[in-house]
């Protein structure tokens, strides 16, 4: 290359001046400063063997070798600056590579140390660096993961600590319960107030309680995200301590029998009367109302609940579960407000969820004595095992009390002891009663009817 004086390199970038000294193969030059620089160019130009640079760069320490992770952009960097011109620096200041890095290169700068440990890191698995990081955030040797308890490690964990700091605070109320299987102990009844305190669903079913239950028991502050406190633990059940009730034999395990009380309708109407005498019922039946589409189920239905719903020896209450949206208008301005309601368009899951905690409350009030019927419409689109359960909740228990089911179908279940069959084709002309006498009938309908009814009925059937 030609050679370049002393004014010429003074006017020159340190771009072109890093590249002249690296064409001259002068050792150490970008940790010279610029007066430096120059000098050691003109030396070597003049045939010199560096020497300038040499002693310049003796002052420097050698340099540490580049941890691995950098090497890739630090190479980037100094390609960059070979390319681009760069500002000169003034007489006072620091070499650019001792220089604090910027905001964007901040998290990958590294003092030697660190570098030393990130290079050992890139030898280590996933199980490693958690552990690092556990140690960074003062947790030992145990990651995040390990340390954290799971969800429901957790809320026994708060639920303990509530009970020991709020285990003086005892609310007494009367349980409300409501749709979804949850309820309220409410404080004043039957107003509801900002004292009262809510009930889990699981709480519910395990002390099988009822609407006007008055139980006592602490409570726990509300949280965040809470309105209500909540109750920790049922102590007493209307005075009674709820172990003992605990203790007490299942639902499933209480004796049944075949109904033998029967529920007399007292209607009018042709289709009622027909129901009533050749396809009875009793407390404790399982009883669905079948047929093809337009036979008039819904409508049966109706004129049950509106013929028997209302008496005060019965618990009723009425499920929609896949009904017309029209219908649940209907069903809502009728004698009987449903306590869960959902249209055909909704979900399996959904009409599962309507239904079962009717059921539950139903079988609560039959193991304490009571007698409860449930309405639902319709059992269609639900699951099969629920639809099962439903049915299979109604029983008589022996010197208790009892739960029936009158739901619609478009086919028998299985297990019922009462079917009633709608004939489409007798709805459709507007021939009433529109009963299907071949397709319907009752198991044992002497119990409900006597042996004369009985045979009544038979004589019927045939003649029908």
């Amino acid at each position: 290359m030609s050679v370049v004086d002393r004014s010429a390199l003074e006017a020159s970038p340190l771009a072109d001046l890093h590249a002249i000294a690296s064409e001259l193969s002068i050792d150490g030059y970008r940790r010279l400063r610029r007066a430096e620089l120059i000098d050691a160019i003109l030396e070597k130009q003049e045939g010199g063997n560096g020497a300038g640079a040499s002693a310049a760069a003796a002052d420097e320490p050698e340099p540490e070798p580049k941890p691995r992770r950098g090497r890739g952009r630090r190479k980037a960097a100094d390609a960059d600056a070979e390319a681009k011109p760069e500002k000169e620096p003034d007489a006072e200041e620091e070499p650019d590579a001792a220089k604090e890095p910027d905001a964007e290169t901040a998290p990958h700068a590294e003092t030697e140390p660190e570098a030393e440990a990130e290079a050992d890191e890139d030898d280590e698995d996933s199980s490693g660096r958690r552990r690092r990081r556990g140690r960074r955030g003062g947790r030992g040797r145990t990651s995040a993961r390990d340390e954290a308890p799971s969800g429901d490690e957790e809320e026994e964990q708060e639920d303990e600590s509530d009970s020991h700091s709020d285990s003086d605070e005892v609310v007494d109320g009367v349980v409300e319960l409501l749709a979804n299987g949850s309820g309220f102990v409410r404080v004043d009844p039957p107003d509801p107030s900002d004292d009262d305190v809510y009930i889990s669903s699981a709480q519910v079913k395990r002390c099988e309680l009822v609407s006007g239950d008055r139980i006592a028991g602490p409570k726990r502050a509300p949280r965040r995200s809470e309105r209500f406190a909540s109750l920790i633990r049922i102590e007493t059940i209307n005075g009674r301590p709820a172990a003992e009730l605990a203790d007490s034999v299942r639902f499933d395990d209480l004796p049944a029998a075949f109904p033998d009380d029967r529920l007399k309708i007292g209607s009018d109407d042709p289709t009622l009367k027909a129901i009533e005498w050749l396809t009875p019922f009793g407390k404790g039946s399982r009883v669905t109302i079948v047929g093809a589409a337009h036979s008039g189920k819904t409508e049966a239905l109706r004129r049950l609940v509106a013929a028997i719903g209302q008496r005060e020896d019965l618990s009723a209450s009425v499920v929609l579960a896949g009904v017309r949206p029209e219908e649940i208008a209907e069903w809502n301005g009728g004698p009987v407000v449903p306590a869960a309601a959902v249209s055909f368009a909704a979900s399996e899951d959904a009409r599962n969820g309507a239904i079962e905690p009717a059921i539950d409350q139903a079988r609560r009030l039959a193991a304490r004595g009571a007698d409860a019927v449930v309405f639902i419409d319709t059992l269609d689109g639900c699951s099969p095992g629920l639809a099962r359960k439903a049915l299979g909740a109604a029983r008589n228990i022996v010197d208790g009390g009892s739960v029936t089911i009158i739901a619609t179908a478009s086919a028998p279940i299985g297990g019922e002891t009462t079917v009633i069959a709608l004939d489409v084709a007798l709805t459709s002309a507007g021939r009433f009663p529109a009963l299907n006498l071949a397709e319907s009938g009752t198991m044992h309908p002497e119990l409900l009817v006597g042996a004369a009814g009985a045979e009544a009925i038979a004589r019927t059937r045939e003649d029908g």
